[in-house]
Protein backbone atom coordinates (compact mmCIF):
# COMPACT_ATOMS: atom_id res chain seq x y z
CA UNK A 1 0.00 0.00 0.00
CA UNK A 2 1.18 3.49 -0.99
CA UNK A 3 1.91 6.28 1.88
CA UNK A 4 -0.24 8.85 1.56
CA UNK A 5 1.66 11.73 0.83
CA UNK A 6 1.07 15.18 2.83
CA UNK A 7 -0.44 17.29 0.17
CA UNK A 8 -3.41 14.61 -0.18
CA UNK A 9 -4.00 14.33 3.69
CA UNK A 10 -3.84 18.20 3.80
CA UNK A 11 -6.24 18.15 1.13
CA UNK A 12 -8.44 15.69 2.82
CA UNK A 13 -8.20 17.66 6.32
CA UNK A 14 -9.11 20.73 4.09
CA UNK A 15 -12.48 18.92 2.31
CA UNK A 16 -13.44 17.64 5.75
CA UNK A 17 -13.34 21.10 7.46
CA UNK A 18 -14.71 22.56 4.15
CA UNK A 19 -17.89 19.92 4.13
CA UNK A 20 -20.59 21.80 6.91
CA UNK A 21 -19.63 25.25 4.86
CA UNK A 22 -20.53 24.17 1.91
CA UNK A 23 -23.35 21.96 3.02
CA UNK A 24 -24.47 25.34 4.43
CA UNK A 25 -24.06 27.52 1.93
CA UNK A 26 -26.37 24.71 -0.56
CA UNK A 27 -28.92 25.41 1.66
CA UNK A 28 -28.76 29.35 1.60
CA UNK A 29 -28.29 28.72 -2.22
CA UNK A 30 -31.74 26.93 -3.12
CA UNK A 31 -34.06 29.74 -1.59
CA UNK A 32 -31.63 32.49 -3.83
CA UNK A 33 -31.67 30.59 -6.97
CA UNK A 34 -35.29 30.24 -6.81
CA UNK A 35 -35.95 34.20 -6.34
CA UNK A 36 -33.57 34.45 -8.89
CA UNK A 37 -35.31 33.16 -11.28
CA UNK A 38 -38.62 34.48 -10.22
CA UNK A 39 -36.75 38.67 -9.86
CA UNK A 40 -34.06 38.34 -12.48
CA UNK A 41 -30.29 39.64 -11.60
CA UNK A 42 -32.08 43.12 -10.84
CA UNK A 43 -34.39 42.35 -8.03
CA UNK A 44 -31.06 39.93 -6.56
CA UNK A 45 -29.62 43.52 -6.55
CA UNK A 46 -32.33 44.97 -4.49
CA UNK A 47 -32.69 41.93 -2.20
CA UNK A 48 -29.30 42.27 -1.22
CA UNK A 49 -29.52 46.14 -0.94
CA UNK A 50 -32.59 45.98 1.22
CA UNK A 51 -31.02 45.25 4.83
CA UNK A 52 -28.79 48.33 4.22
CA UNK A 53 -32.06 50.19 2.79
CA UNK A 54 -33.89 48.94 6.27
CA UNK A 55 -30.84 50.57 8.59
CA UNK A 56 -30.39 53.17 6.50
CA UNK A 57 -34.41 54.14 6.99
CA UNK A 58 -34.46 53.52 10.84
CA UNK A 59 -31.65 55.06 11.96
CA UNK A 60 -31.09 58.28 9.15
CA UNK A 61 -34.42 58.84 7.61
CA UNK A 62 -36.62 58.23 10.62
CA UNK A 63 -35.44 59.88 12.54
CA UNK A 64 -34.69 63.10 10.23
CA UNK A 65 -38.43 62.99 9.78
CA UNK A 66 -39.20 62.58 13.19
CA UNK A 67 -37.22 66.06 13.95
CA UNK A 68 -38.88 68.18 11.45
CA UNK A 69 -41.94 66.58 13.40
CA UNK A 70 -40.66 67.78 16.55
CA UNK A 71 -39.72 71.07 15.29
CA UNK A 72 -43.12 72.21 14.29
CA UNK A 73 -44.62 71.22 17.83
CA UNK A 74 -44.37 72.88 21.27
CA UNK A 75 -44.07 72.58 25.14
CA UNK A 76 -41.72 70.25 27.23
CA UNK A 77 -43.45 66.92 26.33
CA UNK A 78 -40.76 63.92 24.80
CA UNK A 79 -44.03 62.00 23.63
CA UNK A 80 -45.61 63.79 20.23
CA UNK A 81 -48.70 62.80 21.43
CA UNK A 82 -48.29 64.46 24.23
CA UNK A 83 -47.34 67.84 22.10
CA UNK A 84 -49.33 70.61 20.94
CA UNK A 85 -48.94 71.58 16.90
CA UNK A 86 -47.71 75.04 16.49
CA UNK A 87 -46.25 75.23 13.04
CA UNK A 88 -43.44 77.30 11.70
CA UNK A 89 -43.61 79.36 15.26
CA UNK A 90 -40.40 77.78 16.76
CA UNK A 91 -38.07 78.88 13.70
CA UNK A 92 -39.81 82.25 13.88
CA UNK A 93 -38.36 82.56 17.35
CA UNK A 94 -34.95 81.58 16.47
CA UNK A 95 -34.89 84.19 13.36
CA UNK A 96 -36.39 86.70 15.62
CA UNK A 97 -33.60 89.56 15.65
CA UNK A 98 -33.54 93.07 15.52
CA UNK A 99 -30.23 92.97 13.73
CA UNK A 100 -28.37 89.50 13.25
CA UNK A 101 -25.26 91.27 13.86
CA UNK A 102 -26.13 91.67 17.76
CA UNK A 103 -27.23 89.06 19.46
CA UNK A 104 -28.78 90.97 22.34
CA UNK A 105 -32.11 92.36 20.15
CA UNK A 106 -32.46 88.20 18.91
CA UNK A 107 -35.58 86.81 21.22
CA UNK A 108 -33.64 83.32 21.01
CA UNK A 109 -30.12 85.31 22.27
CA UNK A 110 -28.02 82.29 23.08
CA UNK A 111 -29.05 80.49 19.70
CA UNK A 112 -27.12 83.64 18.08
CA UNK A 113 -24.25 83.27 20.72
CA UNK A 114 -23.65 79.66 19.79
CA UNK A 115 -24.37 80.86 15.73
CA UNK A 116 -21.43 83.34 16.48
CA UNK A 117 -19.14 81.47 18.46
CA UNK A 118 -19.80 78.36 15.67
CA UNK A 119 -19.09 80.63 12.86
CA UNK A 120 -15.56 81.67 14.18
CA UNK A 121 -14.80 78.32 15.12
CA UNK A 122 -15.06 77.28 11.58
CA UNK A 123 -13.32 80.76 10.06
CA UNK A 124 -10.42 79.99 12.30
CA UNK A 125 -10.27 75.96 12.50
CA UNK A 126 -10.73 74.69 9.45
CA UNK A 127 -7.92 76.82 7.40
CA UNK A 128 -5.69 76.18 10.28
CA UNK A 129 -6.81 72.38 10.08
CA UNK A 130 -6.23 72.03 6.45
CA UNK A 131 -2.99 74.03 6.09
CA UNK A 132 -1.36 71.81 9.56
CA UNK A 133 -2.84 68.63 7.67
CA UNK A 134 -1.33 69.72 4.38
CA UNK A 135 2.13 70.31 6.01
CA UNK A 136 2.04 66.78 8.01
CA UNK A 137 0.85 64.62 4.97
CA UNK A 138 4.26 66.61 2.76
CA UNK A 139 6.66 65.76 6.00
CA UNK A 140 5.41 61.99 5.74
CA UNK A 141 5.37 61.57 1.90
CA UNK A 142 8.89 62.00 2.50
CA UNK A 143 11.90 59.31 3.27
CA UNK A 144 11.96 59.46 6.97
CA UNK A 145 13.58 57.00 9.62
CA UNK A 146 11.11 55.36 10.95
CA UNK A 147 8.54 56.79 8.60
CA UNK A 148 5.34 54.33 9.87
CA UNK A 149 6.14 54.85 13.37
CA UNK A 150 5.55 58.81 13.01
CA UNK A 151 2.61 57.95 10.67
CA UNK A 152 1.09 55.94 13.56
CA UNK A 153 2.12 58.87 15.95
CA UNK A 154 0.11 61.44 13.75
CA UNK A 155 -2.71 59.40 13.48
CA UNK A 156 -3.04 58.20 17.11
CA UNK A 157 -5.37 60.89 18.24
CA UNK A 158 -7.99 59.93 15.58
CA UNK A 159 -8.14 56.63 17.65
CA UNK A 160 -9.05 58.29 21.04
CA UNK A 161 -12.73 58.85 22.18
CA UNK A 162 -13.40 62.49 22.08
CA UNK A 163 -14.46 62.79 26.01
CA UNK A 164 -10.72 61.44 26.72
CA UNK A 165 -8.96 64.12 24.71
CA UNK A 166 -11.07 66.79 26.35
CA UNK A 167 -10.18 65.22 29.81
CA UNK A 168 -6.42 64.81 28.62
CA UNK A 169 -5.94 68.32 27.86
CA UNK A 170 -8.32 69.72 30.87
CA UNK A 171 -5.47 67.90 32.75
CA UNK A 172 -2.86 69.42 30.88
CA UNK A 173 -4.59 72.72 30.64
CA UNK A 174 -6.04 73.55 34.53
CA UNK A 175 -4.35 75.95 36.59
CA UNK A 176 -2.69 73.14 38.44
CA UNK A 177 -2.18 71.39 35.08
CA UNK A 178 1.09 69.86 33.37
CA UNK A 179 1.23 73.14 31.06
CA UNK A 180 1.68 75.03 33.98
CA UNK A 181 4.20 72.87 35.95
CA UNK A 182 6.12 73.29 32.45
CA UNK A 183 6.11 76.67 32.84
CA UNK A 184 6.92 77.52 35.78
CA UNK A 185 9.84 74.65 36.01
CA UNK A 186 11.43 76.49 32.96
CA UNK A 187 11.05 79.99 32.78
CA UNK A 188 9.51 80.52 36.20
CA UNK A 189 5.98 81.86 34.78
CA UNK A 190 2.94 82.17 37.60
CA UNK A 191 0.07 79.80 36.55
CA UNK A 192 -2.13 80.84 34.01
CA UNK A 193 -6.08 80.14 33.86
CA UNK A 194 -6.22 79.11 30.28
CA UNK A 195 -9.77 77.47 30.57
CA UNK A 196 -10.80 80.74 33.09
CA UNK A 197 -9.74 82.88 30.01
CA UNK A 198 -12.07 83.58 27.00
CA UNK A 199 -9.39 84.10 24.29
CA UNK A 200 -7.49 81.48 25.59
CA UNK A 201 -10.29 79.07 26.14
CA UNK A 202 -11.35 79.72 22.57
CA UNK A 203 -7.81 79.02 21.53
CA UNK A 204 -7.26 75.86 23.12
CA UNK A 205 -10.64 74.75 21.81
CA UNK A 206 -9.46 75.30 18.34
CA UNK A 207 -5.71 73.79 18.90
CA UNK A 208 -7.63 70.76 20.83
CA UNK A 209 -10.05 69.94 17.61
CA UNK A 210 -6.98 70.50 15.52
CA UNK A 211 -4.58 67.82 17.42
CA UNK A 212 -7.51 65.50 17.59
CA UNK A 213 -8.91 65.42 14.24
CA UNK A 214 -5.56 66.09 11.79
CA UNK A 215 -3.97 62.60 11.71
CA UNK A 216 -7.29 61.60 9.49
CA UNK A 217 -7.30 64.20 7.78
CA UNK A 218 -3.52 64.10 6.62
CA UNK A 219 -3.92 60.61 5.59
CA UNK A 220 -6.10 61.30 2.94
CA UNK A 221 -3.94 63.98 1.40
CA UNK A 222 -1.44 61.59 2.33
CA UNK A 223 -3.02 58.91 -0.29
CA UNK A 224 -3.12 61.84 -2.71
CA UNK A 225 0.90 62.72 -2.88
CA UNK A 226 1.53 58.79 -3.21
CA UNK A 227 -1.45 58.43 -6.16
CA UNK A 228 0.36 61.32 -7.77
CA UNK A 229 2.81 59.72 -10.42
CA UNK A 230 6.95 60.14 -9.36
CA UNK A 231 7.96 60.92 -13.44
CA UNK A 232 6.28 63.97 -13.21
CA UNK A 233 8.76 65.48 -10.33
CA UNK A 234 11.51 63.38 -12.11
CA UNK A 235 10.95 65.59 -15.10
CA UNK A 236 10.24 68.58 -13.24
CA UNK A 237 13.54 67.97 -11.54
CA UNK A 238 15.56 67.57 -14.85
CA UNK A 239 14.02 70.84 -15.96
CA UNK A 240 15.75 72.54 -13.27
CA UNK A 241 12.27 73.18 -11.61
CA UNK A 242 12.43 75.19 -7.83
CA UNK A 243 10.99 73.11 -5.41
CA UNK A 244 7.97 76.04 -4.60
CA UNK A 245 7.09 76.10 -8.48
CA UNK A 246 6.89 71.94 -8.18
CA UNK A 247 4.38 72.38 -4.98
CA UNK A 248 2.15 75.19 -6.50
CA UNK A 249 2.29 74.08 -9.98
CA UNK A 250 1.93 70.07 -9.99
CA UNK A 251 1.84 69.37 -6.16
CA UNK A 252 -1.36 71.54 -5.40
CA UNK A 253 -3.20 71.27 -8.77
CA UNK A 254 -3.15 67.33 -8.30
CA UNK A 255 -3.96 67.42 -4.81
CA UNK A 256 -6.76 69.46 -5.33
CA UNK A 257 -9.33 66.73 -5.40
CA UNK A 258 -8.33 65.36 -2.19
CA UNK A 259 -8.41 69.12 -0.57
CA UNK A 260 -11.59 69.37 -1.52
CA UNK A 261 -12.51 66.17 0.23
CA UNK A 262 -10.80 67.19 3.24
CA UNK A 263 -12.57 70.71 3.13
CA UNK A 264 -16.55 69.46 3.26
CA UNK A 265 -15.36 66.90 5.77
CA UNK A 266 -13.90 69.14 7.79
CA UNK A 267 -16.44 71.76 7.23
CA UNK A 268 -19.17 69.55 8.13
CA UNK A 269 -17.09 68.62 11.41
CA UNK A 270 -16.45 71.89 12.62
CA UNK A 271 -20.02 73.03 12.19
CA UNK A 272 -20.48 69.72 14.40
CA UNK A 273 -18.01 70.49 16.91
CA UNK A 274 -19.43 69.41 20.88
CA UNK A 275 -17.97 66.62 22.42
CA UNK A 276 -14.29 66.95 23.32
CA UNK A 277 -14.89 71.00 23.59
CA UNK A 278 -17.93 70.33 26.08
CA UNK A 279 -15.66 68.07 28.49
CA UNK A 280 -12.67 70.73 27.61
CA UNK A 281 -14.09 73.57 28.98
CA UNK A 282 -18.54 73.26 29.38
CA UNK A 283 -18.92 75.98 26.70
CA UNK A 284 -17.63 78.63 28.80
CA UNK A 285 -16.35 80.94 30.38
CA UNK A 286 -19.53 82.31 30.56
CA UNK A 287 -20.79 81.44 26.68
CA UNK A 288 -17.17 81.74 25.19
CA UNK A 289 -17.03 78.18 23.66
CA UNK A 290 -20.41 77.36 23.64
CA UNK A 291 -21.34 76.25 20.60
CA UNK A 292 -24.28 74.86 18.48
CA UNK A 293 -24.66 71.11 19.04
CA UNK A 294 -24.10 72.79 22.85
CA UNK A 295 -26.73 74.73 22.89
CA UNK A 296 -29.31 72.42 21.10
CA UNK A 297 -28.35 69.48 24.02
CA UNK A 298 -28.95 71.75 26.08
CA UNK A 299 -31.99 73.22 24.78
CA UNK A 300 -33.61 69.65 24.07
CA UNK A 301 -32.18 67.71 27.13
CA UNK A 302 -30.15 69.39 29.60
CA UNK A 303 -32.43 72.52 30.45
CA UNK A 304 -34.59 72.81 33.03
CA UNK A 305 -37.03 73.92 31.03
CA UNK A 306 -36.47 72.22 28.25
CA UNK A 307 -37.52 72.99 24.87
CA UNK A 308 -37.35 69.97 22.24
CA UNK A 309 -39.08 71.59 19.05
CA UNK A 310 -36.83 74.73 19.53
CA UNK A 311 -33.52 72.26 19.75
CA UNK A 312 -34.91 70.60 16.53
CA UNK A 313 -35.82 73.51 15.13
CA UNK A 314 -32.04 74.47 15.48
CA UNK A 315 -30.80 71.45 14.18
CA UNK A 316 -32.75 71.62 10.63
CA UNK A 317 -31.26 75.01 10.09
CA UNK A 318 -27.96 73.95 10.85
CA UNK A 319 -28.60 71.20 8.65
CA UNK A 320 -29.58 73.47 5.73
CA UNK A 321 -26.49 75.44 6.44
CA UNK A 322 -24.24 72.71 6.12
CA UNK A 323 -26.28 71.27 3.08
CA UNK A 324 -25.79 75.21 0.95
CA UNK A 325 -22.15 74.99 2.28
CA UNK A 326 -21.62 71.52 0.78
CA UNK A 327 -22.74 72.47 -2.85
CA UNK A 328 -21.85 75.96 -3.30
CA UNK A 329 -17.97 73.78 -2.42
CA UNK A 330 -18.77 71.50 -5.05
CA UNK A 331 -20.38 73.63 -7.09
CA UNK A 332 -16.84 75.22 -6.93
CA UNK A 333 -14.87 72.24 -7.74
CA UNK A 334 -16.98 71.45 -10.83
CA UNK A 335 -16.18 74.55 -12.42
CA UNK A 336 -12.56 74.69 -11.73
CA UNK A 337 -12.71 71.20 -12.88
CA UNK A 338 -13.96 71.94 -16.79
CA UNK A 339 -11.78 75.45 -16.54
CA UNK A 340 -9.14 73.04 -16.15
CA UNK A 341 -10.52 70.51 -19.21
CA UNK A 342 -10.72 73.68 -21.73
Amino acid sequence: MNAQTPSSAASRLTGALLAPVRYLAGIIDLPLRGLQKVTGLTGMASFFLLPNMAIFTIFVLLPLIMNVIYSMTGGTAIFLDSRTFVGAEQYSRLLDCGSYLDSGTCAEDRFWIATSNTAWFVLLQVPLLLVVALVTALVLNRELKARSFWRAVFFFPVLLSPVVVGLIWRWILQRQGLLNLMLFETVGAQPHTWLTDRFWAFAAAIGVSIWAHVGFYALILLAGLQAIPKDIYEAAEMDGTRPSRVFWRITLPLLMPNLLVVLVLALIRAVQVFDEVYVLTGGGPGTSTMYLIQYIFETGFASQLRNPGLAAAASILMGLVLVVLTLVQLGISRTNERKGQR
